[in-house]
């Protein structure tokens, strides 16, 4: 099944363009997991993973809080993988990119060593860089084009040819590149005039992965209006903090369905 069959078929079964970000993090887990569990980071992801898994389209799990842990980090990324209900996308968040030979590795790593759905990467280093994830053609590759960070528009908004800014040429530039309709784009929700000019470039068939709800700020009605085709759909809304880490006791998954709720259906009222 290729990656947009299966993001659609999520979205329609839970009708939900949620996705829930599984960034573990010592300092912020219920600390009572520590003194009761084994593995108190795979039980905690499992336990969210249950308590939201009829509300979302899509877990993103970023890189970097589990390589942090180092080996047993990624036999905990490779778990929570597995345990993740089939019929979800998993996007695994590590904005890779190397020159070719090391841009493929980075490929592999995340689509055949994970088996992720879908991955972000740095689009810096050009096409060439891009086409050994592509290659992956019922895989999904998010493509960094507008970022959600406060400093984004150090780089992203310079002109460029025409005076063009750089995100927008890298937005033309992604739908070039899209020949075997896997391409997706990034785009911060923090930044929602950048995010629609950004859809009105890709159109209604390329998904766009919008972090930038939640704890960094950014705007639900604005989000998804700006976001979403014209069918209410192509949207991959991203909460992490702001649900995981929604209760810190023994009921903290409980508390993570009810902000998880809300924000589902806050997104639903706009599409």
């Amino acid at each position: 099944m290729s990656f947009k069959k299966k993001l659609l078929k999520i979205v329609g079964k839970n009708d939900s363009l949620l996705c829930v970000g599984l960034d573990v993090d010592k300092e912020k887990i219920p600390s009572f997991l520590f003194k009761t569990s084994k593995n108190p980071f795979l039980d905690f992801n499992k336990s969210i993973i249950n308590a939201t898994r009829d509300l979302v389209c899509a877990y993103k799990l970023n890189m970097a809080f589990y390589e942090v842990l180092g080996s047993k980090g990624l036999t905990l990324l490779k778990r929570t993988i597995q345990y993740i209900p089939r019929d979800i996308v998993v996007i695994l968040d590590g904005k890779r990119n190397d020159i070719g030979n090391t841009a493929r590795k980075y490929a592999q790593t995340q689509f055949e060593t994970f088996s992720a759905d879908a991955a972000t990467v740095n689009p810096y280093l050009g096409e060439d860089s891009i086409k050994p994830f592509l290659e992956f053609r019922d895989k999904c590759t998010f493509i960094l084009c507008r970022t959600s960070n406060t400093s984004a528009v150090d780089l992203q908004d310079l002109p460029v040819i025409k005076k063009v800014p750089l995100y927008q040429k890298v937005a033309r530039l992604i739908k070039k590149w899209n020949i075997y309709g896997n391409c997706g784009v990034v785009v911060g929700a923090t930044y929602p005039h950048e995010l629609k000019i950004i859809r009105g470039i890709m159109g209604d068939e390329i998904p766009l992965l919008i972090p930038g709800i939640g704890a960094q700020g950014g705007n639900v009605e604005t989000t998804v209006k700006n976001g979403i085709n014209r069918y209410g759909e192509m949207a991959i809304i991203n909460s992490s903090r702001g649900i995981i880490y929604a209760g810190g006791d023994e009921s903290f998954s409980q508390a993570s369905r009810v902000n998880a709720l809300y924000l589902k259906d806050e997104i639903n009222k706009y599409r």
